[in-house]
């Protein structure tokens, strides 16, 4: 279903609910039409009377959406970098990156929540990133071969 200000101007809406406040229009009959509900319907009937010249239905955001700041991605690379440096020291046992650990550390140590496909999605575009290793093929068939001569005889 679309949103709201997509199907309908802000003055074919304020056009509508004014026709419901002088009751030519019945609220059920105006909400299929709009497609809300009826808690969203008193929502925007109450807007209209608060501010009626400024009545809008339009989608502000003060922010822009699925943004970290740069203090936070700064210290997910830092201690992306950190882990790499573990990863090429050969006397230590690691080898791959610990995402949720990085993860943690952000939490306790610089009070910062991110998710964890955040800090994947950040290492992938950054080159913190190892693929899995292809795994080893099997030398079955020649062990069925060998199995299948010992018993037929």
């Amino acid at each position: 279903m679309k949103q709201l200000h997509k199907k309908f101007t802000d003055f074919q809406i304020k056009d509508l609910m004014t026709r419901y406040l002088k009751k030519k229009i019945e609220r059920k009959d105006l909400q299929k039409v709009l497609g809300i509900k009826k808690t969203r319907f008193f929502a925007l009937i109450k807007r209209l009377k608060e501010d009626p010249k400024n009545f809008s239905v339009s989608n502000f955001r003060s922010m822009p959406t699925r943004t970290i700041s740069k203090d936070i991605e700064t210290n997910i690379i830092k201690e992306l970098n950190i882990e790499k440096d573990l990863i090429k020291a050969k006397d230590v046992p690691i080898r791959c990156y610990n995402y949720s650990y990085i993860k943690d550390i952000l939490e306790n140590d610089y009070n910062q929540k991110v998710s964890l496909s955040t800090i994947i999605n950040r290492a992938k575009t950054n080159g913190f990133y190892l693929t899995k290793p292809k795994r080893k093929v099997h030398d079955r068939e020649v062990i069925t071969n060998y199995l299948r001569r010992a018993y037929s005889t």
